[in-house]
């Protein structure tokens, strides 16, 4: 596949926006910084993003993207509740690797807006999510949750995981082991309101957190 002057153009200005989160944090995010990164003009930026916002939001996308990919590598075993709280720790430690990405993907550092899609596709955002479901549905078909909606189960747990992971990121818990003392007994609690027996549940934590 030949990939055009535009798309390499777009690809290099959304890696060096990465790079630049990662290296000096959101403030750097600017449309004459992000052209010299990548030898170009900063007219680059408005011709084939549209503007810094837009640019944001390929460069949000591309963060769920990178997130699916690590998802992806996860292996996929007989225990279907510790696969799901392995996708958990595999989100915590993606966000603590990349902080200010994952605060632009969530807009909490910038307004990115909602990453877009071509015209028929399912957004970054939307496959991420779908993988977290489909460890669900696993979860639920084998019996181990209450029969519900996996998207709605879904939707439940990555809002408690992204609330810790968001509160982790921003030093709110000093004063604990976050992952001991804040992490292993939510996903416990968590996952007894969700149908699972207790014991059954810790055999899957102590296998997901080992």
């Amino acid at each position: 596949m030949v990939v055009g002057k535009g798309e390499q153009v777009r690809a290099q200005l959304i890696e060096a926006a990465v790079r630049l989160l990662a290296d000096e944090g959101p403030q750097s995010l600017q449309a004459r910084r992000l052209a010299r990164e990548i030898g170009t003009s900063t007219m680059a930026v408005y011709h084939y993003f549209g503007g810094v916002p837009q640019l944001l939001r390929g460069v949000a996308e591309d963060g769920f993207r990178r997130l699916t990919r690590r998802l992806d590598t996860l292996p996929t075993t007989e225990d279907p509740v510790a696969d799901l709280l392995r996708q958990a720790l595999t989100y915590r430690g993606f966000a603590r690797e990349n902080p200010h990405l994952h605060d632009l993907m969530f807009d909490l550092s910038a307004p990115a807006g909602h990453p877009e899609s071509a015209e028929g596709e399912a957004s970054w955002p939307a496959v991420a999510f779908g993988r977290l479901g489909a460890a669900t549905e696993r979860a639920i078909s084998a019996e181990r949750l209450d029969r519900a909606e996996a998207s709605d189960v879904a939707a439940q747990l990555w809002s408690a995981v992204h609330g810790f992971v968001t509160l982790e990121l921003a030093g709110r818990f000093a004063h604990a082991d976050p992952l001991a003392e804040v992490l292993v007994p939510l996903a416990a609690n968590l996952l007894r309101g969700l149908g699972d027996e207790p014991d059954e549940a810790r055999t899957s934590i102590e296998s997901a957190f080992s």
